[in-house]
């Protein structure tokens, strides 16, 4: 039983899908220092007159992107400090200035940024094509889309004129919402209640699958005037790739009441009962010797409220309320920690012999955000699943009773468990880990893991741990399926197990405090 279950009747519904989705867009030949020399040489552009030359495209697409701004008569802002933010500017203008559908504003500002130039090269005393970091002008233009709704373009003033695009998956539901006339309630960024849950997630997931690739060519082409130049010269435009995404699972309480009495229990017990292997097993990973990275757990109350954050690398998935909805995010920041089916074709002779399908890494382009859904969504449940149930006080009590006490099975005593003995401990946060959630456990896998200094391959130590499993399946804490030697967590197990590791790592320690 997960909380959704068990609060089943304090749940209006679930809705899944996109939140923040930023999307990067760049010319693979611009950012390229070879194919950048050959776009200069098609231009007719001199090393030596690179300076000349760029200004020369920086000024035309400023000289455009001003004179649309103007022809929109939308209001401009200019924008010194990078502490300021240009959300909350754009959108303080659209209150000032609303619109409906269009340009709400044109923000600027000099921002730090990878571009291409010429210099000369010590070594060899000739000038030459390479990349280097500084500063150059950026703009923002913040727009009320048809389909997205609230969205920005950024586009870069200098070589290579990368362009940057945020939108909101939340914010194209509601606006669909609006044009098939279902009523909704929304809390900032979160839908509180939906008229149609159904048809929410209907949309939601429509979104995935959506060839976002021609919708973000049309807007880019309309303010970027330089794009025909280069897919004149390089026969290519932008690449889409995905920079940052969120996907968040919204639980959505009947009242903000019922979320708030079992949230603050929910961010402690995970916080305490979640081990590193658990959360590599949330992103669908085993606990791997050769994993280089870092696992991370990070618990805060901000003044909206409770957070709690779980990160794999530059990956994470955490827990928050808005209002009266619990949302578990997944955002993925390193695509390449997962996988994606891809077809692959042998060619032999200019010939396609064999096409076959494997699971290989999966990058960043915009095309595989169906992908992002799928590993995100499946984050976001086994986090759902894995949550320790809010109980009440009384409840853990009875629960360490039950399992410290012996048994009488067939004649045969059944000894309990000495929950303050380490070893108790280790065998619990073992059981718990959640390198077994899928595979199960099997006495080898068990014994590998308490016995790492002994012989675990004796007989004695595999009689050991098959009398510790029996031991284990009597106390309700585990179950055997039938005709295999797989051992699982039973519900009552697990509700047991985090029952006592909270209880050792939090009331026990504040008794003594």
């Amino acid at each position: 039983m997960n909380i959704i279950e068990k609060y089943s009747d304090k749940i209006k519904g679930i809705l899944s899908g996109f939140d923040r989705i930023i999307i990067n867009g760049y010319s693979r030949q611009l950012n390229n220092c070879r194919q950048f020399l050959f776009y200069m040489i098609q231009n007719g552009c001199n090393l030596v007159d690179f300076n000349s030359f760029a200004e020369e495209h920086t000024k035309s697409l400023c000289d455009h992107i001003d004179k649309l701004v103007a022809e929109q008569n939308r209001p401009t802002e200019f924008i010194m400090s990078s502490k300021v933010s240009k959300d909350e500017v754009a959108r303080k203008i659209f209150q000032e200035s609303p619109v409906e559908e269009g340009l709400v504003c044109c923000i600027s500002s000099i921002e730090v940024c990878d571009t291409m130039t010429v210099k000369g090269n010590k070594k060899t005393k000739r000038l030459e094509v390479t990349r280097r970091s500084t500063k150059c002008k950026y703009y923002y233009l913040y727009m009320i889309d048809k389909d997205f709704g609230w969205m920005y373009l950024k586009i870069q003033t200098w070589f290579p004129f990368n362009v940057q695009i945020y939108l909101n998956g939340r914010e194209y539901i509601c606006r669909q919402l609006e044009k098939e006339g279902i009523q909704y309630e929304r809390y900032n960024n979160s839908l509180i209640d939906i008229e149609n849950i159904e048809r929410a997630q209907e949309i939601s997931d429509y979104l995935q699958n959506m060839d976002l690739t021609r919708k973000f060519d049309g807007l880019v082409s309309k303010y970027n005037n330089l794009l025909p130049r280069f897919e004149k010269h390089l026969g290519h435009g932008y690449f889409w790739t995905v920079f940052e995404c969120e996907y968040a699972t919204d639980i959505m309480f009947q009242t903000r009441e019922d979320l708030a009495n079992i949230f603050p229990s929910l961010v402690e017990k995970a916080f305490f009962t979640f081990k590193c292997d658990d959360i590599m097993s949330f992103f669908g990973r085993k606990l791997d010797p050769k994993f280089q990275g870092e696992v991370v757990s990070d618990a805060r109350k901000r003044y909206q409220g409770f957070r709690i954050k779980h990160k794999m690398k530059s990956n994470q998935v955490k827990m928050y309320d808005k209002y009266s909805c619990l949302r578990i995010e997944t955002t993925i920041n390193d695509p390449y920690e997962f996988k994606i089916l891809k077809e692959t074709e042998k060619i032999i002779d200019h010939q396609v012999i064999t096409s076959e399908k494997h699971w290989v890494p999966m990058g960043k382009s915009v095309a595989n955000l169906y992908r992002y859904a799928e590993v995100s969504k499946a984050t976001n449940f086994r986090y759902i699943n894995a949550l320790p149930l809010p109980v009440d006080k009384i409840t853990p009590v009875k629960e360490i009773e039950k399992i410290s006490k012996g048994l009488e099975v067939n004649g045969r005593h059944i000894s309990g468990f000495n929950i303050l003995n380490s070893e108790t401990t280790k065998l619990l946060e073992i059981l718990s880990s959640g390198d077994y959630v899928v595979n199960g456990i099997t006495n080898k896998t068990l014994r590998c893991r308490i016995f790492k200094e002994e012989d675990f391959c004796s007989v004695s130590i595999r009689n050991k741990t098959t009398r510790l499993l029996n031991k284990l399946k009597h106390h309700g804490i585990v179950k055997k399926v039938n005709h295999s030697s797989k051992y699982y967590l039973t519900v009552n197990g697990r509700k047991i197990i985090n029952s006592i590791l909270l209880f050792k790592n939090i009331d026990l320690p504040n008794t003594f405090a």
